[in-house]
């Protein structure tokens, strides 16, 4: 039977930070990094962005060189997955009946994407943007590909259809919401990037609804709409968000719904168990002290850390603020804080320039801002975001006030 000190289950940015964290802390234990996946950690981002694209191969998207692991005396135990947990026993079952032993649990585990409802959800030439392996399905398909189907207008949804695009493929992203982005930011940013998407070649529609995956010897070959209109396509990208990947968890008793409960430290309601990342609900400063899961890199690599220094004594609580980025045509987009509940959405610049800020604000203080090529105003954006401002709302729609004159 295997034992380590430290067992990290899930080897993305999440478990591979939690490692560095402890070495970098000085822990001296032992320290295994458990991953489904047969690669050593890798950035996820660029799976939508530059790996499916062809501008970045995959050892540049390696998060360490793979000797990198074995030098810290991290034990990496790749292609295994982690079926069980007895809290009791500080145990896990693998899906090869294999058992490990622990002192302390880390559960970086992500989320699993989710699936459509639909008859031909699981249709060769469907797929989803989650790992490696997805994305290299992709990209073997391509060559033969001349139509594609995008269902969802999220982050994942766009930048994968942004890509396509300048890979010369037809595209039609379909939303079932009134407009694109519609869950992570205010329609100012979403009739831009619908506006963009469209001038590039891109259809899209909303409001739309899918009944069901055409099928032709197997395989995709069209999506039907609610409406008994067929979009004929060869490939069909499904991007509807994730399912935090927590069963094993929740099975051996841990408080959890969407996303396993986590304390301030990352604690899960089982002894010397953590959480961190996509599938950790934790009580959000940003969000109002609301209960949320963060899908992010930046709050999967300060839980990992918040984690590891709760397990080396440092009870410092996780407190950080949100940042996420997107990448889509020429178009860099830089998130700071969290627009959710904002009553009041201020444009700074000019959408037609291809370069402003959408600034949020609830009971007339700074939550977020939404930065289109403006790495300024997001660096001083985050300031506000910070102290909570109050700024008067004319200061923060002219573009000759910077942004941290007014914190």
């Amino acid at each position: 039977m295997e034992r380590y000190d430290i067992l990290i289950v899930g080897a993305g940015h999440g478990g591979a930070q939690a490692a560095l964290a402890l070495r970098q802390h000085k822990f001296a234990g032992t320290v295994a990094l458990l991953g489904e996946e047969p690669e050593p950690p890798y950035e996820r981002p660029p799976l939508s962005k530059d790996y499916l694209a062809g501008e970045k191969p995959f050892e540049r998207i390696l998060i360490r060189p793979a000797t990198f692991w074995g030098e810290r005396d991290v034990a990496l135990l790749l292609g295994r997955k982690v079926v069980s947990v007895d809290a009791a026993a500080h145990q896990v079952t693998l899906s090869d009946g294999a058992t490990i032993t622990y002192g302390s649990l880390i559960w970086a585990t992500g989320g699993a994407p989710r699936k459509l409802a639909c008859a031909g959800h699981d249709l060769k030439g469907v797929h989803s943007v989650r790992s490696r392996a997805d994305v290299d399905a992709m990209i073997a398909e391509l060559a033969s590909t001349t139509r594609v189907v995008v269902i969802g207008g999220g982050y994942i949804g766009l930048e994968a259809a942004a890509v396509l695009t300048k890979l010369g493929k037809p595209v039609c992203v379909l939303e079932a919401l009134d407009r694109v982005l519609a869950r992570v930011a205010g329609e100012p940013l979403s009739r831009f990037y619908e506006a963009e998407h469209r001038a590039h070649g891109v259809d899209v529609r909303l409001g739309v609804a899918v009944a069901c995956i055409e099928e032709q010897d197997g395989r995709a070959c069209g999506v039907r709409l609610a409406d008994g209109s067929i979009l004929p396509a060869d490939m069909v990208i499904v991007g509807i968000g994730i399912i935090p990947a927590i069963e094993p968890l929740i099975a051996a008793g841990a408080a959890g719904g969407n996303g396993v409960q986590v304390d301030a430290l990352c604690r899960t309601s089982l002894p010397d168990i953590y959480a961190i990342g996509d599938c950790a609900a934790h009580a959000n400063a940003f969000a109002d002290g609301a209960r949320i899961r963060l899908e992010s890199v930046q709050n999967a690599n300060d839980m990992a850390t918040t984690a590891a220094k709760a397990i080396m004594g440092d009870e410092t609580p996780y407190h950080a603020v949100p940042w996420f980025w997107s990448n889509q045509y020429d178009l860099r987009l830089q998130t700071v804080g969290l627009s959710t509940g904002h009553d009041m959405a201020i444009v700074r610049g000019e959408p037609a320039s291809r370069s402003f800020s959408l600034v949020y604000l609830k009971q007339g203080k700074v939550i977020a801002l939404d930065c289109v090529n403006m790495t300024k105003d997001y660096v001083q954006g985050r300031a506000l975001v910070l102290a909570g401002a109050s700024p008067p709302a004319a200061a923060l729609a002219d573009t000759a006030v910077p942004l941290k004159s007014l914190a």
